[in-house]
């Protein structure tokens, strides 16, 4: 009877696969397109009108991905300006004219909304740009629209979908359209995979950048907390909290990375930044896999075991390119974390909204985390008819952050992930990375039962604030697997090099063809 009632779901959600027609910028890097602009065979604004027509053929019709929630109706005048610009003389840099999409919850100043996917916060007005949009900006990007999310960044309530927000519907998975794309960064995941946009910028807490990027096929950096500003961004933790990009290659990550790093007054964690990390991004050393000591850490998650045997053959890949592989590196303080992380999140995620909302200069009918509690409960036909909002309703009944109950959870997270986690762990084994899948296969979008688990390992690095870049690994049946280098803070630039060696020894990108549904043998 189940399976009568999901081949019913699949046949009246679900269009048709509509195979892409040739598009003349698919899986296009930065570097390629820049050469091309150099050599006067391309404008932003003809690129950017590109990918405005891949969109309406492949997100809004066509397969009908969904993963977009806006676009940007100044991105043609912005590319015709960054022309201007070219023809004059003055290339900003190497993301000149490249067309960005950003999720639906970093602010920007202009025509277009940010609203985490929720109808609460259609209409506001927002008083600048986020640090993320300013120096995209500033360095020559054409924001090019918002990416759907996971409502909240999926901080809301349990059992919910991801990749569904209230404002935005739905987002589809580009490999298989009845399976997950995962969140909270959903949209962008998913868009960049689809080319419709040449990277993208997520958000993470635990998993939101991570986890997307592993089922759609593409890299997604999560950088030390701090290294990105966070301003003008929609918060859920203060300790947590980043920004990062989505890309189809690691050298593309590094390069928007590059531009997206640096101090923000209005972000204090930004102000720690080693002066040297800012310049190792734009210089990324070849071969890093020769001679790195990379720790394999096995029990992180509860993986389908048919992963031991592929994970085995990655193990040879990294040694056939000179790494030294330590194994197994066990992280038993994991296990002791209990609910100290989901705590501390509670806590922050009220602290830092309410402060969010009563930003000088921003216009919003939601001024508090209890408004927005009151709206979707008016608004419930609309917001929660999927899901509840257990989350909410928990973080309003929380105190200061001076709790003590807060405190100790913090201090907990802390000793456990950083000193007896991470730290412990690299200092021990004297290692460069540790190494691990980022999460399972997509699991099937259901929201009558909430999103199942393949399993994952984000909390480790996320709850630490420490870096971590998943690359394209594996396929199961046709739907990706990310293979995760977490390090240090502020080992930014030493995990990407030794994932773009990674990416150059495995080349385990393959473009999405939208199928109804995984490849079964």
């Amino acid at each position: 009877m189940k399976n009568s009632f999901r081949s019913l779901l699949m046949a009246v959600l679900l269009p048709t696969a509509v195979p892409a027609a040739d598009f003349p910028f698919a899986e296009a890097s930065i570097d390629d397109l820049q050469n091309r602009m150099v050599a006067g065979q391309l404008t932003a604004h003809q690129l950017t009108a590109a990918y405005l027509a891949r969109i309406a053929q492949i997100d809004r019709a066509g397969p009908k991905l969904n993963s977009i929630i806006e676009l940007n109706p100044d991105a043609l005048a912005l590319a015709d300006a960054l022309d201007a610009e070219r023809k004059a003389g003055k290339i900003r840099g190497p993301l000149h004219g490249i067309p960005i999409l950003l999720k639906d919850n970093i602010d920007t100043a202009d025509r277009m909304q940010t609203t985490a996917g929720s109808l609460a916060l259609v209409g506001q007005k927002v008083p600048r740009d986020a640090g993320v949009a300013a120096r995209l900006r500033e360095a020559g990007a054409v924001i090019l629209g918002k990416t759907n999310c996971s409502e909240w960044a999926n901080y809301r309530g349990h059992n919910s979908s991801s990749g569904w927000s209230g404002r935005g519907g739905q987002t589809l998975n580009p490999y298989a359209l009845d399976r997950s794309p995962s969140g909270s960064s959903s949209g962008s995941g998913t868009a960049v995979s689809a080319n419709l946009c040449v990277v993208a910028i997520g958000t993470e807490t635990n998993g939101s950048i991570v986890s997307p990027a592993s089922v759609s096929g593409v890299v997604g950096v999560k950088p030390t907390v701090g290294l990105v500003s966070r301003d003008g961004i929609i918060p859920i933790s203060t300790s947590q909290d980043t920004a990062g990009p989505m890309a189809r290659t690691v050298r593309d990550a590094a390069l928007v990375l590059a531009a997206l790093a640096g101090a923000d007054a209005h972000d204090p964690a930004t102000h720690a930044i080693p002066a040297s990390v800012l310049h190792e991004l734009t210089t990324l050393k070849p071969g890093a896999l020769k001679g790195a000591r990379l720790g394999i850490v096995r029990n992180i998650s509860s993986f389908h075991a048919r992963m031991d045997p592929m994970l085995d053959g990655l193990i040879d890949t990294l040694r056939a390119a000179g790494a030294e592989i330590i194994e197994p590196v066990a992280i038993p303080a994991l296990a002791k974390l209990g609910q100290a992380p989901s705590t501390v999140l509670s806590y922050e995620f009220k602290d830092g909204l309410n402060r969010y909302l009563a930003t000088p200069g921003r216009v919003t009918t939601m001024h508090s985390l209890a408004d927005l509690i009151a709206f979707n409960t008016t608004h419930a036909a609309a917001e929660l008819r999927f899901f509840g909002q257990e989350l909410f309703t928990a973080a309003q009944a929380r105190g200061p952050l001076t709790d003590k109950a807060y405190l100790d959870a913090r201090a907990a997270c802390l000793q456990l992930t950083r000193i007896e986690g991470i730290d412990t762990a690299i200092t021990t084994h004297r290692l460069d990375a540790l190494v691990y899948f980022t999460k399972g296969t997509a699991t099937l979008t259901d929201h009558l039962n909430g999103e199942g688990s393949s399993g994952g390992s984000s909390t480790l690095a996320a709850v630490a604030g420490y870096p971590s870049v998943t690359v394209p690994a594996a396929h199961v049946f046709g739907l990706p697997i990310g293979l995760s280098f977490t390090g240090s803070p502020w080992s930014d630039a030493r995990l990407l090099a030794l994932a773009a060696d990674f990416e150059a020894h495995t080349k385990a990108r393959t473009e999405p063809h939208f199928q109804p549904t995984s490849a079964t043998p």
